[in-house]
């Protein structure tokens, strides 16, 4: 974004609701939840990254980003998202339904930025690779399952259910990024 002085082509709302996740996520940082400095740094660097894109796409390059067509109505994903923390929590206490909250919304935050592609039926070839990145961090998290329910025995079942459903809405996303940015050619949905 600072490099091109743009933000065109990135869905705003998007942006804020990764702001939101990674807030609810990571205030459990106010209640004292230290497990080291390594973590510690890494829940900062998430909110403050995600913080510095929202500020940068409201305020910095607020004219290259086109209201338009982010129309998306982030306001069934929050309320979903809030819903599903009240009914799939392990413990009714408040850090625990807000990382709830922040899991559920993590897997449905990428909406608005698909469903603007899908308006514009293309995208720059920044804005693909950053939605392959998206993607593949978060599907690497499967091979983490894995490996935790291997190793340690843990399973999660909040985060994996919520993990299959971002890792499903990506999927088609995936498969146009294969056949054709892997491809040399320019990300274009079918007709």
């Amino acid at each position: 974004m600072r490099a091109s002085r743009s933000c065109a082509g990135l869905s705003f709302k998007s942006q804020a609701l990764y702001a939101v996740v990674y807030i609810t996520r990571y205030l459990d940082l106010l209640w004292g939840n230290y497990s080291s400095l390594y973590n510690t740094l890494m829940k900062l660097f998430f909110i403050g990254s995600s913080l510095s894109i929202v500020y940068l796409m409201k305020v910095k390059f607020k004219p290259t980003h086109d209201p338009n067509i982010d129309t998306f109505k982030i306001e069934y994903l929050l309320s979903g998202s809030f819903i599903m923390s009240l009914i799939f929590t392990y413990k009714y206490t408040i850090p625990e339904i807000l990382w709830s909250f922040s899991i559920w919304l993590e897997s449905v935050a990428i909406l608005p930025q698909l469903f603007m592609l899908q308006r514009t039926g293309e995208a720059e070839s920044l804005t693909t690779h950053y939605l392959f990145a998206l993607g593949a961090y978060r599907a690497l998290y499967i091979p983490n399952w894995i490996y935790r329910w291997l190793a340690e025995g843990h399973v999660d079942p909040i985060a994996i259910v919520a993990g299959i459903i971002q890792t499903v809405l990506y999927s088609d996303f995936f498969y146009i990024y294969y056949t054709k940015v892997m491809k040399g050619k320019k990300f274009e949905l079918p007709q």
